[in-house]
């Protein structure tokens, strides 16, 4: 398999997209945040930062705005959605975050909707490490993509 950032000499580079077709692009990716039952009911109730998941659905938002500033060879790419589900779960315990990302365009959104994940799980994190430092963010990854040449991609359970 030929890795697409790499050229012949092995140097790196940005992929040329130029000659692709413009089509329809969604991602969906997901991970959680692991922490006690106590930690997990202060993010449902509110905790002394605020409102936990607000902020942290808001920086998902702004992390996918700007992989492109992250990821080095990233495309900057004008996205047309970006959606986070911030869900409690007393089952892990922790919350599992979604991130549904769109655009029109000829490369993909996989990097923004896992930069979604991981910047509203990072916020998480932050806003709850006073009460609980050894919490985990764990089961970063896609679920889902379809556009381009590629087609469609759902990650098996």
């Amino acid at each position: 398999m030929t890795l697409t950032h790499f050229d012949a000499a092995g140097q790196a580079h940005m992929v040329d997209v130029s000659a692709k077709e413009e089509t329809a692009r969604e991602a969906v990716a997901t991970g959680c945040v692991i922490m006690t039952a106590e930690t997990l009911a202060l993010a449902k109730g509110g905790a002394a930062k605020g409102d936990v998941l607000g902020v942290a659905r808001l920086a998902g938002i702004m992390g996918a705005k700007r992989t492109a500033d992250l990821i080095p060879l990233c495309h900057p790419l004008p996205i047309a959605k970006v959606a986070l589900e911030l869900t409690p779960d007393d089952t892990l315990p922790g919350i599992r975050v979604t991130a549904t990302v769109r655009t029109t365009g000829r490369t993909g959104v996989e990097m923004e909707a896992l930069t979604a994940v991981s910047t509203a799980c990072l916020t998480i994190y932050d806003m709850l490490k006073a009460a609980e430092k050894s919490m985990q963010i764990t089961d970063i990854r896609l679920l889902r993509k379809e556009g381009g040449k590629s087609g469609l991609y759902e990650a098996q359970p």
